[in-house]
């Protein structure tokens, strides 16, 4: 064992690799895309023996993928954000009705904010309306304990097994004694064992499959409560904290319930109140405090007992209202005598993160301290945080992203003429800002091509647009382009083709041919996949080459049919940067047009550096330091002021030469 600083995820990958992962897939999306990172880090170290890994076409594809893996007996894991397990619905909903034989762990990663997805989906949610348990870490210790757990929870009730680890379980870190070395199980039973009656999911067998899966819901709930393993999931606190091995180790009115991250977060909140409550010489009533890192199927025992002579109960959680709703639940049913606070109520948050100044707050309010906290001047005050009116800071594309020259030259293209300009999701949404306002649409993965579709029938009027990434038009666009060629809609796919999957990290994608395994496979064409479906114009520009770019897209934008562009670019973060331009002072109008024309981060405007062309307007600038020459703007400035850097010292030279000649 060797102790390591690991990231959530990364433990997440070490404790599937030590309970004998065989198969990993999944498909990236921040907060969850190091989990498979890792493992096949290890993979290549020669570290995990017996371990296939692999980024998956798209999230059906990988869940799909398992399930047949694990009827083999082999221990499977998969990974995915919330959004990507609405892509996987259709085989886990069908997983659980059919049954899993190796085990079988999902790990969905939440994203509350949202920081880096379109919702605030809550994956315990997904859980509940497809009969899969749930577990839900507070820490990357938890998550790293309940991952090994929810194998054994998988085989020993056959069913796929949810871990909802959020985005601060996923990239917070801690130390870990980790395995030097892991390998795969062995195959349960030696493989696959036919066995059409069971693995067959005809409508017979579904409503027999029905009746085990209620079965053993109330099961698991037990064991989530008398199972030591599962039950250290779930710990019972009291005043100062001490663990409780018995809810009615302490006579109390008061409950506090949390879970997820929000757990932690009140463990820290009740710390500071009670510090503040003991330096003012007030007195924090007696509370018992639960943690529910099970939450589905919920354990109704295990809370009647800890809310046996409550009167209230305020629940900390973020994004759903689900254990707020579990506790109401049981209340009613078990004819319990304690009112549940929480976002329902307006007592917690409704959305968003939770952090420890505001449960702090909430919690001094819930024990009624407001004014013993309130009335000691030498006691730092816990008060609710108001809304701060911060300054917007939208994301923007890099600095040198070729993306930036696909929407410039769309927009070029199509000049005055009617359009409807339809995003999709990756980098490229960016383009939606100012003063490119490139895209009008933006709903989820693929969908721009097939929203595009619809545009078009409605209103024919209009040249109608669909952006695409590369790795994206493989995970979920093709669908869209064969829908688009059978059904003759008159639309412009643009493929924004940098190599990689950018925006989550630079995965590889079946365009690229690398995969996790260590070969490079022949890379899928996509040129070749629209030729197949009937695409009859496709061109090819390099969206940093303004002209061709601007001339490619017009031609196939005025297309009658189906037509594509294909921009092909690498992204900057994969390629070394070129020299700064630079921009001749002396010559600079002030015009501004290489800011309001394509808005790059690498050029500013000095209103205080006056030129001898732009009088008091000011002049551009390039900050060197973000700008990697790209040339971009170098198309886009009507005065040719901005200059590739070997151009500028070319320049310089020849003056230095004529002014030494006239010396």
């Amino acid at each position: 064992m060797t102790k390591k600083l690991l990231m959530g995820n990364e433990a997440i990958a070490h404790a599937a690799l030590e309970a004998g992962v065989r198969v990993v897939a999944g498909y990236p999306g921040t907060p969850s895309s190091e989990i498979v990172e890792m493992v096949a880090k290890e993979r290549a170290a020669g570290r995990a023996e017996g371990v296939h890994v692999e980024w998956s076409t798209n999230e059906k594809a990988a869940l799909e993928l398992l399930g047949g893996a694990s009827y083999a007996g082999a221990r499977c894991l998969y990974t995915c954000k919330q959004m990507g397990l609405n892509v996987a619905s259709d085989p886990l909903m069908c997983l659980n009705y059919v049954g899993v034989k190796g085990g079988l762990v999902l790990i969905v990663a939440d994203d509350p904010g949202p920081i880096s997805s379109q919702t605030e989906q809550d994956t315990r949610r997904f859980g509940s309306f497809s009969k899969v348990p749930v577990l839900d870490p507070s820490t990357p210790d938890q998550a790293f304990a309940m991952v090994k757990a929810a194998f054994e929870l998988s085989e020993r009730y056959r069913t796929p097994v949810i871990v909802r680890p959020t985005t601060r379980v996923d990239h917070a870190s801690a130390f870990f004694d980790i395995a030097d070395r892991t390998r795969a199980r062995d195959l349960i039973d030696g493989g696959f064992v036919r066995d059409p009656s069971h693995w067959v999911i005809f409508p017979r067998r579904a409503y027999e499959a029905h009746g085990e899966i209620n079965e053993r819901l109330p099961q698991i709930a037990r064991d989530y409560a008398s199972d030591t393993v599962f039950a250290a999931f779930n710990p019972l606190y009291g005043p100062g904290l001490a663990p409780l091995s018995a809810p009615d180790a302490v006579a109390a009115q008061l409950g506090i319930v949390a879970g997820g991250i929000s757990a932690a977060y009140t463990l820290e909140a009740l710390r500071l109140v009670e510090a503040r409550a003991a330096a003012c010489g007030a007195k924090v009533p007696a509370y018992r405090f639960w943690q529910v890192g099970t939450p589905y199927p919920f354990p109704e025992d295990e809370a009647a007992r800890f809310a046996q002579g409550l009167e209230r109960v305020i629940v900390f959680e973020e994004l759903d209202s689900v254990l707020e709703d579990a506790l109401t639940l049981a209340a009613g049913r078990r004819h319990l005598a304690y009112d549940v606070l929480g976002k329902e109520s307006g007592d917690t948050r409704d959305r968003g993160e939770n952090d420890v100044d505001d449960i702090a707050a909430r919690l001094v309010r819930f024990f009624g301290l407001e004014e013993a906290l309130a009335a000691d001047d030498g006691v730092a005050p816990v008060a609710l945080p108001q809304d701060a009116q911060l300054p917007a800071r939208p994301p923007v594309l890099c600095p040198g992203c070729p993306h930036r020259g696909s929407f410039y030259a769309i927009k070029r293209a199509l000049g005055k003429t009617p359009a409807v300009l339809c995003g999709d999701i990756g980098c490229y949404t960016l383009g939606n800002a100012q003063p490119l306002d490139a895209v009008d649409t933006c709903l989820c993965m693929g969908a721009g091509i097939t929203q595009a579709q619809g545009f078009s029938v409605v209103e024919p009027g209009r040249k109608v647009i669909a952006y695409v990434g590369d790795s994206t038009f493989f995970a979920s666009g093709m669908t869209g382009i064969a829908n688009a060629a059978y059904n003759g809609h008159d639309i412009t796919v643009v493929v924004l083709d940098n190599a990689t999957t950018a925006m989550t990290g630079a995965q590889p994608h079946p365009g690229t041919g690398v995969t996790l395994m260590g070969p490079k496979n022949e890379p899928i064409s996509i040129e070749a996949v629209l030729a197949a479906c009937n695409f009859k114009k496709i061109v090819h520009a390099d969206p940093l080459d303004l002209d061709a770019a601007i001339a490619a897209a017009h031609e196939a934008i005025f297309y009658e049919g189906p037509s594509a562009v294909l921009f092909e670019s690498p992204c900057i973060q994969l390629v070394r940067p070129q020299a700064p331009v630079e921009i001749d002072h002396e010559l600079c109008t002030g015009c501004k047009r290489c800011i309001t024309e394509i808005g790059c981060p690498g050029i500013g405007f000095d209103p205080a550096a006056p030129g001898p062309k732009s009088g008091k307007r000011g002049t551009a600038f390039v900050d060197a330091s973000l700008c990697n020459g790209c040339g971009l703007c170098v198309d886009v400035c009507p005065f040719s002021v901005i200059v590739p850097a070997a151009e500028a010292a070319g320049a310089k030279s020849d003056a230095a030469k004529e002014g030494g000649a006239h010396a």
